[in-house]
């Protein structure tokens, strides 16, 4: 089982090594002190095969180590929800019953794991298993800082792309972990925006690039003496924004547009705000594709988008199949009694068309 679990990960983790991976996340809060945090994840190479893991307390399973090794178990002292993609034992986004959320993105060409250490099994966990981990056994991003600390993140494959991660709690504070010459280091995350690569700290310099842009319109200037320059339409104060789907651009957009976004009374009502925000990230299939290379057979290369609102323990999906958004109440599980489970994201992939009789 394990060596089998093995190969398919190494081949999807080899095929995010290429410049296809992509991911999008934001922070909304309601008026009544909702925190939502809502993602996009992007793959164009093939159908992830995406599913939710209901994982109740008490659940154990092994750590994958280099070569196909099995590592320790780990048991979940809290249960959670996640979304797994390829393999439900791989979860890239998920909470907990504690209202903790994580998450990882991909992250190629900066981050570097430490070598895997067979003195240090016992304290090992593949990167790719990181997020369960840490919903298993954490409240709080204070917890999550000490046992991260205490861990060792290897690569299961060391051609694969390293990934960073975003974690979030109920009390507000949300922070970036990203691995750099085999040390964790932790951002305080206070804009709530994650992308890609270059890293964080990088991404929050760049934002000073793009001082002049606001809300709303600009005025009529003049040129000279005669000619007088008049916006064409709305939004001209975002004039100049970066519209291409790459990290520093994405990173940029979203966090003009998640901080122009009006407050939402409720946290449904934020919810789906971010949804809305959100799909202006969406990557059509063929993009990623050079002229004459035969895209994927797939609708596109954002495959789903989710969002979690703590306070309420509920998280929320739509997908790349289907953009009805469906919803998980974590409040709702028994997570003492209900059995491990894993379902597709979608049961049939086919988006339902409504036609209106008209008499």
């Amino acid at each position: 089982m394990i060596r089998r679990l093995f190969v398919v990960l190494l081949v999807m983790c080899v095929g995010w090594s290429q410049p296809a991976g992509a991911c999008t996340g934001i922070t909304l809060v309601s008026k009544d002190g909702a925190r939502v945090l809502a993602r996009t994840i992007e793959w164009g190479g093939s159908n992830l095969n995406s599913r939710y893991v209901v994982v109740p307390r008490g659940y154990t399973q092994p750590i994958l180590l280099p070569g196909g090794k099995q590592g320790t178990l780990f048991t979940a002292q809290y249960g959670y929800v996640g979304f797994a993609v390829e393999q439900e034992i791989f979860v890239a986004e998920g909470m907990n019953e504690a209202g903790l959320s994580a998450g990882l993105f991909y992250f190629p060409g900066y981050g570097q794991y430490p070598e895997y250490d067979p003195q240090q099994k016992s304290t090992t966990v593949a990167d790719l298993q990181l997020v369960p981990w840490i919903l298993g056994r954490c409240r709080t991003v204070e917890e999550v800082e000490a046992a991260v600390r205490e861990l060792r993140v290897v690569s299961i494959d060391p051609r694969a792309s390293t990934v960073h991660w975003r974690f979030a709690d109920v009390s507000g504070r949300q922070v970036v972990l990203e691995i750099i010459n085999g040390q964790p280091r932790f951002y305080e995350n206070k804009l709530g925006v994650l992308t890609n690569s270059p890293g964080f700290d990088w991404q929050m310099t760049n934002l000073n690039n793009y001082v002049n842009l606001r809300s709303g319109s600009t005025t009529a200037q003049w040129l000279g003496h005669d000619t007088e320059l008049v916006p064409f339409g709305a939004g001209s104060g975002f004039l100049g924004i970066p519209g291409d789907v790459t990290p520093p651009s994405r990173f940029v957009r979203a966090a003009f547009y998640q901080s122009s976004a009006p407050r939402q009374d409720s946290a449904l009502q934020t919810v789906l705000q971010c949804f809305r925000i959100l799909g202006s990230f969406e990557i059509p299939i063929g993009i990623e594709f050079s002229a004459g290379e035969p895209p994927t057979d797939i609708p596109s290369a954002t495959q789903w988008t989710s969002a979690a609102d703590l306070m309420n323990r509920k998280i929320y999906y739509n997908t790349m199949y289907n953009s009805a958004i469906r919803c998980i109440d974590l409040r709702q599980i028994d997570f003492s009694r209900v059995k491990y489970r894993s379902v597709p994201l979608d049961e049939t992939k086919h988006q339902s068309v409504e036609t209106l009789t008209i008499r």
